[in-house]
């Protein structure tokens, strides 16, 4: 059961962890909208399409605010605790600060569990829409929308430009049209000296000029000259399919996944698929190579394979080689007969053996990327548990339970914390260091850290006094 110091603690944590919670997501969103702000503005795009790509990118956020918001709220709780006496109190009570931690960790614990669920199954949903949302909104066009003195290319194969537009009347003067050649229609340069919009729907957009003409490029037969036709007119109408500059959505299960969109299962299935083709490209090297049932790596050759005929006598000698299959060889052309074709085959499996090099090699730093991606999912989530191993005995001998200190401490643990991870999981898609250190490495250090500071605060022995002893 749950003392009412221990209750107390937890307390301590709730205010504090919800605002630090809200205050990263507010930034990670800010960030996110800085980014992509150019992607959004100017395409015309409903309110609740834009919602719901902020919703779906929010869940990456919720993955590392959480982590973040347990470390200050453990920092502030636990120091305030130490800054109040509080800590004083109970040990002179004879109380370990052991049992104050416990209640603590077991909810990092429960955040833990609660936030390794959410990166396999909930995560990988949400940025997988999101990264179908944000090919839509990429291949969508920008409205059509005509600015004074500018060049308007939204629609293909028209170019607008407009020197003066009546915002009252909506009104455009000085209009002139490049359109250039599709299918059957000949590339003209349109000029009015007024004209207006017309919009029976969203999919169609009809151009009315006033008093201009029409200078067709008609091409000659033959590759011969071009003709100009030249036309005035009083009244001329243009149509555009506006289709094109609409927003369409496309089914997210229809696209393809990547190891950002798939969860753990799903991922070790892939690499279990990956490995089953190294198996076999590896077999079918073997069975290229001869070395698939144990026969030796070279070509089957007898003495009379080689019988050359030969006319005149031959004034080369046979040599005595060092490789016993030569001397099996009486005659020099024998030997040069067997040397070209062991050095033909010997090129040939160093074909085959680069292509599967090459090959394997691709296939283990997809596997790598794989593998990284199924650690993450337990290495970021585990954080929860290490930052309040970490941030209770900071927290105890600093003493000091506000905002400022451990904001202070949280940026510098923070910032070692994810470099250390984008570092480990760059080196291990690289093979340079295995999936399994470059996700946990950070967290192995983390978690041995801790222990020291948790034995330091919470028993006699001290790091100082042995390194005191030592001395």
């Amino acid at each position: 059961m749950i003392n009412k110091v221990q209750r107390d603690l937890l307390k301590k944590h709730i205010g504090p962890f919800l605002f630090c919670f809200f205050t990263v997501m507010f930034l990670l969103l800010m960030q996110f909208l800085i980014l992509h702000v150019d992607k959004l503005v100017g395409k015309g795009l409903p309110f609740a399409i834009v919602a719901e790509l902020i919703l779906t990118n929010l869940a990456y956020m919720v993955v590392l605010a959480v982590p973040m918001a347990v470390l200050v709220s453990t920092l502030i709780a636990f120091g305030k605790f130490a800054e109040w006496n509080e800590l004083t109190a109970i040990r002179a009570a004879g109380i370990n600060p052991s049992k104050l931690i416990l209640p603590v960790m077991a909810v990092g614990f429960l955040l833990f569990l609660a936030m390794a669920y959410f990166s396999n199954y909930i995560l990988p949903e949400a940025n997988h829409k999101a990264r179908s949302l944000f090919i839509d909104i990429r291949i969508t066009k920008p409205g059509f929308d005509l600015q004074e003195g500018s060049f308007y290319e939204g629609i293909d194969g028209y170019t607008f430009l407009v020197q003066k537009i009546d915002s009252k009347t909506d009104s455009l003067y000085d209009v002139a049209v490049f359109q250039e050649p599709i299918q059957d229609r000949y590339r003209a340069y349109i000029k009015a000296r007024a004209g207006w919009l017309e919009s029976a729907d969203e999919q169609t957009l009809s151009l009315f000029l006033h008093d201009g003409s029409i200078l067709r490029h008609i091409p000659g037969k033959a590759r011969g000259e071009e003709t100009l036709e030249q036309t005035k007119f009083n009244r001329y109408r243009m149509s555009f399919d506006l289709s094109d500059l609409t927003f369409s959505r496309q089914n997210p299960e229809s696209r393809s996944r990547n190891d950002r969109t798939m969860s753990a299962q799903a991922m070790l299935a892939v690499i279990d698929s990956i490995s089953t083709e190294l198996d076999k490209e590896f077999e079918s090297l073997l069975s290229k190579t001869g070395q698939k049932d144990n026969v030796p790596f070279a070509p089957t050759i007898t003495a009379r394979s080689f019988q050359i005929q030969r006319s005149g006598e031959d004034t080369l000698k046979a040599y005595n080689s060092a490789f016993d299959v030569l001397n099996i060889f009486e005659e020099a052309p024998e030997q040069v007969s067997v040397l070209n074709l062991t050095l033909n085959s010997i090129n040939r499996y160093k074909t085959d053996l680069q292509s599967y090099k090459s090959n394997a090699e691709w296939r283990f730093m997809r596997i790598a990327e794989f593998m990284v991606e199924v650690h993450k999912k337990l290495s970021i989530p585990f954080a929860c548990m290490l930052f309040v191993m970490i941030g209770a005995p900071i927290g105890m001998l600093t003493r000091k339970g506000n905002l400022g200190v451990a904001a202070l401490i949280s940026a510098v643990i923070l910032t070692i914390y994810f470099i250390a991870l984008i570092q480990g999981e760059k080196l291990a898609d690289r093979l340079v260091i295995s999936p399994f250190m470059g996700m946990w490495g950070i967290n192995i250090f983390l978690f041995v850290t801790g222990t020291i500071l948790w034995l330091h605060v919470t028993t006699s022995l001290k790091i100082t006094n042995l390194l005191r002893k030592d001395a």
